[in-house]
């Protein structure tokens, strides 16, 4: 079985916040999962450096649109590395083959026939001397009168044309723009609504997509589809390869979710490994991304493939909720943001992954709370997990020089971790992954609570043969937590193993026992509590 795995392209045009980290940590979740399975997965992602904002970001700052892009890529691939998400390729949409391939890809729905051209009336700026791409307009939406940008309302999540907001300005300058014509080319977008409505049908009663997802795009289909402009007048992006058009780019809507397979095929020329497995209607493709992505990865991705003339639906959507921080909306303007680079500087990156994962806002909006964040990590990594490895590890050290005792496992434990790689597994495909890892550590409890009661510290004295049961039973049930949740904690997994000698790649249950432990260290270190009052009043910039 071939899976494929699509995180959201990142604008390369600020440091990520835990927000997005959020939004996209469960694509690297399942993606590990999928290759200790042994399926074939290829995992995409990359920056988005053609996109309007970092266009705005150059002008805010007085630079080139190119040194923007160059330094928040660079920091995203190191940031991703970091948090240990394990793509398969990570690349960036002014890549020279991302432009190649895109092109191949709109000549192909130009050749099918879903393309034509219409002349139409678009925002011109006087004073900035340009048509303004649909970032660089704000105005009221027409539906909710909320302030809305010109290709979509955050607030009602409407699909906007900036010809329909009112109050209309040009972002760069505040002036309200002119009216002027241009000619484009356009998507026939109405003629796949009744191939969407049975996509949108199939997957509602049979697929994976979440109900946000599911809500959402049943709304569009039901307001009905319209047709979309494919190019735009813009300085920067992917060229128009039609004669007459090269001045104008590639729309940045077709453009960016085009990566997914502009990635993929990036991927297979330098590997030498086939595209095919991974692009038709058999493989398990899951897109990750937030739920303000809904449209594009569920409407505007599909029809786009089917224009193409490529099968390969998309199997999953994973679209999470928002993450709010201390209550209030993650602000970038406001600096109201736990930049993740920052967070990386001072947390081990698998406090941020547990916290990300088991507060995940994958069917409401949740919080980003310091004092969650600093108590989970305390309570469950190092309270829970953290003390079962280092009780059990260091109470070998100390008793048996270190030796594992050959002893048979507990058959109430050894039947409870083979169920759990069942259910864990059902879990994680299904991308609940809060309940996947939250059934991991009621297991954890559940160890703890077995070396309470067998008391090997006492049995070790007056019945050696029950401490050391007891004991093999636990380094039993900690390598298998170690793969368990290799997924989820990747570096926390990576430090049993160099205790125990023996790597966690798989998904089944391992019974050989290591020999010999070595090198014991403690998994995490305790965070004090002022850090939470810390945190708060450096967010606050007291």
């Amino acid at each position: 079985m071939a899976v494929f795995i699509g995180g959201a392209w990142p604008y390369a045009n600020g440091s990520l916040h835990v927000g997005h980290v959020a939004a996209l940590l469960p694509g690297d979740v399942i993606a590990q999962y999928f290759r200790q399975k042994g399926e074939e997965v290829l995992y995409v992602s990359g920056s988005d450096c053609n996109g309007t904002p970092i266009s705005i970001r150059a002008n805010q700052e007085g630079t080139t649109v190119k040194a923007i892009a160059d330094k928040y890529h660079t920091e995203f691939d190191e940031t991703f590395r970091r948090l240990g998400f394990t793509y398969d390729l990570y690349t960036r949409t002014d890549d020279a083959d991302h432009h190649r391939f895109v092109q191949e890809f709109f000549l192909r729905l130009l050749r099918n026939g879903h393309l034509y051209k219409k002349t139409i009336e678009q925002a011109y700026c006087v004073n900035d001397a340009q048509f303004l791409p649909d970032r660089f307009v704000e105005g009221i939406c027409p539906v909710c009168g909320a302030r809305a940008r010109g290709d979509q309302c955050d607030t009602c999540s409407t699909i906007l044309d900036p010809l329909d907001l009112l109050e209309k300005q040009c972002k760069l300058c505040g002036q309200p723009p002119e009216i002027r014509e241009t000619e484009h080319f356009y998507f026939a977008f109405h003629t796949f609504q009744q191939e969407l409505e049975k996509l949108v049908k199939d997957k509602s009663e049979h697929g994976k997509w979440r109900d946000n997802a599911i809500q959402l795009t049943s709304r569009y289909l039901r307001e009905g589809l319209l047709d979309r402009a494919v190019t735009r007048d813009l300085p920067n992006g992917v060229s128009v390869p039609v004669e007459g058009f090269e001045d104008k780019k590639i729309y940045v809507w077709i453009e960016a979710v085009a990566g997914y397979y502009t990635a993929s095929r990036k991927w297979s020329e330098a590997t030498g490994k086939p595209i095919e497995p991974f692009w038709n209607r058999d493989t398990k493709s899951y897109y990750v991304h937030g739920k303000d992505n809904i449209p594009f990865h569920t409407v505007i991705w599909p029809a786009i493939l089917s224009g193409a003339g490529i099968e390969a639906p998309p199997y999953a959507i994973v679209s999470n909720e928002y993450m709010t921080l201390e209550k209030r909306k993650i602000s970038t303007s406001q600096n109201w943001a736990v930049w993740v680079p920052d967070l990386l500087a001072t947390y081990h990156p698998d406090s941020i992954r547990y916290f990300l994962t088991m507060n995940a806002p994958e069917a409401r909006d949740t919080d980003f709370s310091w004092r969650e964040f600093i108590y989970s990590h305390n309570s469950e990594l190092l309270g829970a997990y953290g003390n079962l490895v280092n009780r059990t590890f260091k109470f070998l050290v100390k008793s048996f020089d270190g030796q594992v005792p050959e002893r048979p496992i507990d058959s109430g434990i050894l039947q409870e971790v083979n169920l759990l790689y069942k259910s864990v597994g059902v879990g994680i495909e299904a991308a609940e992954l809060k309940k996947s890892l939250e059934t991991i550590f009621q297991f954890v409890r559940t160890m703890n609570r077995y070396f309470d009661e067998r008391q090997p510290w006492v049995a070790v004295k007056s019945n050696g043969p029950h401490a050391e049961e007891t004991l093999a039973t636990c380094v039993f049930a900690i390598q298998n937590l170690a793969q368990l949740l290799k997924p989820f904690l990747p570096f926390s997994s990576s430090g049993i193993e160099d205790m125990t000698g023996i790597r966690y790649d798989a998904w089944e249950t391992i019974e050989t026992l290591p020999k010999t432990l070595r090198n014991v260290t403690p998994l995490f270190e305790r965070i004090e509590l002022e850090r939470i009052e810390d945190e708060v009043s450096k967010l606050k910039g007291e």
